[in-house]
């Protein structure tokens, strides 16, 4: 009875049996293809609410601030002056994600920028140089700071935060120096129409030439081999050491690349005030690096990039806006800015441990 049986349960032919073996297959396939989709959708979300959270963040932040300010928050005056009074931000923020980007810290980006604005003020001004050669030798003053920075942290192997710390009190002694410790102002108009007074849409035009090196940046790093070179140099740089890439020259290449980036910075934060001071430059240290790393959570999630770093900027100065806006005290803004730098390292350290680098 139990071999009938068996043999009653079998398929009649071979072909039924190879048809049962097929709609078997098929139907693991229909469930597996149904699970690989239910994963990739779950995932996408997931790496699209990364990417593109902080811009969320900003479009909530706004109608929070509008609820409560709805004049001034909605207003596109507002938006527009504030784009342009944060150009230099963006330089800084950029200046910053260089050498970031190759492990290396520059504490001195900020003194820089002041060192920049002093000089074309003091060219231009005391010694009646055009404006032009004074921009120049602006840029040249921050290359000149970026390779004094590389010698000291590749050639005698001092840490970038120590080097770029003390570079940066130097520079400060300088700036008092060849100013004697006084704001100097009547730069050239042509620097402050290039920079403040000339608009497209409303907005400063020194706005677009921070949006443009955003996009020259984000190109560099995203569809050039140096910008590969230089992500790969920040993973790991005895890896890539042993995989043939000129680690210190990468490095030297990006604290140079910073100090002129930083110098940018200067020659927009002069044209914005048509004057130069000794001190108030330092004061957007702080911002820079908040922006630095809260732009390293979007677009490129876990690594710096200039998308997310411009992004990050305007985010944070909608809030010192809407702050302002609402009467708030002055230290507030200090609050505000560490709060965001901390909370910001913090998730950029999460993100960076688990994703790949893109």
């Amino acid at each position: 009875m139990n071999d009938s049986s068996t043999l009653n349960n079998q398929p009649d032919t071979m072909q039924d049996y190879e048809d049962r073996i097929k709609a078997l297959e098929s139907k693991i396939q229909s469930v597996e293809s149904a699970m690989e989709t239910s994963a990739y959708n779950r995932w996408n979300w997931k790496d699209w609410f990364e990417r593109y959270g902080l811009l969320l963040a900003w479009g909530a932040l706004i109608l929070l601030l509008g609820a409560l300010k709805p004049e001034q928050m909605f207003a596109w005056n507002s938006y527009a002056t504030m784009f342009g009074s944060n150009a230099m931000i963006v330089a800084l923020t950029l200046a910053l994600l260089l050498p970031l980007t190759t492990g290396d810290y520059d504490l001195s980006v900020a003194s820089v920028m002041g060192l920049s604005s002093m000089l074309i003020a003091v060219l231009n001004v005391k010694l009646g140089w055009s404006i032009a050669p004074a921009i120049l030798v602006a840029l040249l003053a921050g290359a000149l700071v970026g390779a004094v920075n590389a010698l000291f942290v590749l050639y005698f192997g001092i840490h970038s935060l120590i080097v770029t710390l003390g570079t940066g009190y130097f520079i400060n002694g300088v700036i008092l120096w060849i100013s004697n410790s006084a704001t100097i102002a009547g730069v050239s108009m042509q620097l402050v129409k290039g920079v403040i007074l000339t608009r497209v849409f409303g907005i400063p035009i020194g706005f677009y030439y921070a949006l443009i090196l955003a996009a020259i940046i984000w190109y560099l790093f995203q569809h050039t081999s140096l910008g590969r070179r230089l992500l790969f140099v920040g993973r790991g740089r005895e890896v890539a050491r042993l995989s043939g890439v000129n680690v210190v020259r990468l490095r030297a290449g990006s604290l140079i690349a910073a100090g002129v980036v930083a110098a940018f910075a200067g020659v927009l934060y002069t044209g914005m005030r048509g004057a130069a001071d000794p001190s108030s430059s330092l004061a957007f240290l702080l911002p820079a690096f908040a922006a630095a790393f809260l732009g390293s959570t979007a677009i490129y999630p876990g690594r710096f990039n200039a998308p997310g770093a411009f992004i990050a900027v305007f985010f944070l100065s909608t809030g010192i806006m809407g702050l302002n806006f609402l009467g708030v005290d002055s230290f507030v803004q200090n609050l505000f800015y560490g709060g965001g730098l901390v909370i910001a390292v913090s998730i950029s350290q999460l993100i960076r441990g688990r994703r790949p680098m893109d």
